[in-house]
């Protein structure tokens, strides 16, 4: 992952449009601290397979919870009072 500073984000957008293009995520940082990580918008297929398990990991553990006991009917009624 290539780091810049904001300054450089700001300045030179047309570099770190470059660097995204080639796919490349970049680590924009402000005195050192890290603020955003911009990631190519188009990801590869692989990608998109890591992001659909992760998915479908986190509505498996989502079903193995036992459902409540409390409605959603009542909870919406008790928060318009």
């Amino acid at each position: 992952m290539k780091t810049i500073s904001l300054r450089t984000l700001v300045r030179e957008p047309l570099k770190v449009k470059r660097m995204t293009r080639a796919g490349k995520p970049v680590q924009v940082t402000d005195n050192g601290h890290p603020l955003w990580v911009l990631q190519p918008a188009n990801g590869t297929d692989t990608d998109e397979a890591e992001r659909r398990l992760a998915i479908d990991e986190i509505l498996d553990e989502v079903l193995r919870e036992k459902p409540s006991k409390i409605s959603a009917a009542k909870l919406l009624g008790d928060s318009r009072r």
